[in-house]
């Protein structure tokens, strides 16, 4: 009895590691299988679910998932490119459609944006920090360096290249951050209608593809990309979202693109434009805080320092305390009796 005991103790205290964030595969994909079917089926009452697809690792794996739990006859994948959108998103898009079998319907949604003003709001904001800023130059949105070499905080620039390749970067004054942001958000919004418009066509859900850094970390545009009936990757970190799509065996192309934010012309990289950290570093980091481990264990496990612990913990805190507006609930006044 001692001697099983001992193993028990020994088990629960295996040091701390990156590997800690590997699920199983198996077991996980078939628990979300079976939460989607009860939610489309049983909980929604709907017949099918619509998936807008990018060719990015998210959408993939729930375009994967909802085939496995549906059946490729019951699930759509809707392409929303625009004439910003990288070339490669709608070629894998339909690379993984294809694999599957699934139904694919795209939308362009470039003439939706131009009838918002979306591109004219946006430039006039660039304009008035870079005055010769015109079509066809590259503009994106960035955040300082990684947050293991220095404690910047999150301020943000505005990068710009000009037809030669010639880059020129400033800080965002508040005011242009916001009128940039707030344009481009028409894009998420305006995916998020034609999503909901295919559903209600056919009385299908529509699924999110939000995964837990996005969710809980607020980089996702409320009523946007957040705006969903299911959301089955919600409760995963990025790293095990690309677990799950090397399980699903999803195309190489897909699994080893570099995630982006496919918004900005000048595209950016999650990681330059949100995050300051690779993804495995980051969900070990913010794994072990969740799990209350002191931040010594957790430095160890990545091999880095306690200051650059902390500094990775206090992000994560100020992003989702900043962020919180997000994921609130429509707020009603309660009726006067």
């Amino acid at each position: 009895m001692r001697q099983n005991t001992d193993k028990h103790i020994e088990k629960e205290a295996a040091p701390f590691s990156p590997a800690a964030l590997e699920v199983d595969v198996e077991k996980e994909a078939s628990r979300i299988e079976a939460g989607l079917r009860e939610a489309v089926f049983h909980q929604l009452h709907r017949q099918g679910a619509v998936v807008g697809i990018s060719g990015g690792i998210d959408s993939s794996v729930v375009l994967a998932l909802c085939v496995r739990a549906l059946g490729e006859k019951r699930v759509v994948g809707l392409l929303l490119p625009e004439k910003e959108s990288g070339p490669e998103s709608i070629s894998l898009a339909h690379q993984l459609a294809e694999r599957l079998r699934v139904e694919t319907v795209t939308e362009d949604i470039t003439a939706a944006l131009e009838g918002f003003g979306c591109y004219r709001r946006r430039d006039e904001a660039i304009r008035r920090i870079f005055p010769e800023y015109e079509p066809g130059w590259a503009a994106k949105i960035v955040l300082p360096g990684s947050l293991l070499e220095d404690s910047t905080l999150n301020v943000f620039s505005l990068v710009v290249s000009d037809h030669q390749g010639h880059e020129y970067s400033w800080r965002l004054p508040l005011k242009e951050y916001f009128a940039i942001v707030a344009a481009s958000n028409f894009k998420q919004r305006s995916r998020m209608s034609l999503l909901y418009h295919h559903a209600e066509l056919r009385n299908y859900a529509v699924i999110g593809t939000a995964n837990k850094n996005e969710h809980d970390l607020g980089f996702f545009v409320k009523y946007g990309d957040g705006g969903a009936d299911v959301n089955p990757i919600g409760h995963l970190y990025k790293s095990q979202v690309f677990q799950l799509g090397t399980y699903l065996d999803l195309p190489e192309e897909i699994q080893g693109r570099t995630p982006t934010t496919d918004t900005y012309p000048g595209g950016s990289s999650q990681e330059e434009f949100f995050y300051r950290l690779p993804f495995r570093i980051l969900d070990t980091i913010w794994l072990g805080y969740n799990r209350g481990l002191p931040n010594e264990v957790i430095a160890r496990a990545l091999d880095l320092s306690q200051e650059q612990v902390e500094r990775v913990i206090a992000d994560i805190a100020r992003k989702v305390k900043a962020t919180a507006y997000l994921r609130a609930p429509v707020i009603y006044m309660d009726a006067k009796e």
